[in-house]
């Protein structure tokens, strides 16, 4: 019922709210509704499409998976580049102006679908030790949508063709902050065998998981230098 969904999208609101405040991000009323969108299934007509790839090779050692190796094709993907004080912030600010332009606010004015992992783009200093505070959010255009991706309205947001990529990948999970991201970025570069064919000053964290979801599911992402 109306008043069931209404009840639902509050109860949902609310808890983005108080997880976001602990980063010390506002989350305005008009993000109930796409919040609602992403994170409800809609029973079972909102899958949450995955980024294709084609696996390359795995590392594995003792039963835990190292790296994979994998390769993903050209395609168009949603962009948002945000400068908040801490990561956090960052990707808060930037997946709520994603979900805006996934949830109707776009020129074909429709919901497109969630796909994921949603990508951040992440840069640090020569030495790895420190975050820059230009974060990218990107998400991955449903494949209805790549030949031709609808136009965002809000112009902070910008449609991207990325070209085929190989990407080495390791899971983790929990919280993305600087800490764990540097301790990911060195926990990979430290199990690749030569760490020095990937581009070295930037990488990706994918998230399966909606960041205010308690128990996430990352990857982070080295990108083979072409």
């Amino acid at each position: 019922s109306e008043e069931q969904e209404q009840e639902d999208q509050g109860r949902l609101l609310q808890y983005w709210r108080d997880v976001a405040r602990g980063h010390q991000v506002e989350v305005p009323t008009d993000m109930a509704e796409p919040i609602h969108q992403i994170t409800t299934n809609n029973e079972g007509t909102h899958v949450r499409e995955q980024v294709p790839y084609t696996l390359i090779t795995r590392k594995e050692k003792c039963g835990e998976v190292l790296f994979e190796k994998r390769h993903y094709e050209k395609a168009h993907w949603a962009c948002i580049t945000v400068h908040e004080d801490t990561y956090e912030q960052s990707i808060c600010y930037g997946f709520m102006k994603i979900m805006r332009y996934i949830c109707q606010q776009n020129s074909a004015g429709s919901y497109l679908g969630m796909t994921i992992p949603i990508v951040t783009v992440v840069r640090t200093d020569e030495m790895h030790r420190t975050l820059s505070r230009a974060v990218t959010v990107a998400y991955y255009l449903p494949p209805p949508h790549q030949s031709e991706p609808p136009r965002p309205h809000d112009p902070e947001v910008t449609i991207e063709h990325w070209p085929a990529a190989v990407v080495y990948t390791r899971a983790f999970t929990g919280a993305t902050n600087e800490l764990t991201i540097i301790h990911e970025i060195s926990s990979l570069a430290e199990a690749l065998d030569c760490p020095a064919v990937c581009v070295s000053d930037s990488f990706i964290v994918a998230g399966y998981t909606n960041p205010a979801a308690a128990h996430r599911q990352n990857e982070i992402w080295f990108l083979e230098r072409p």
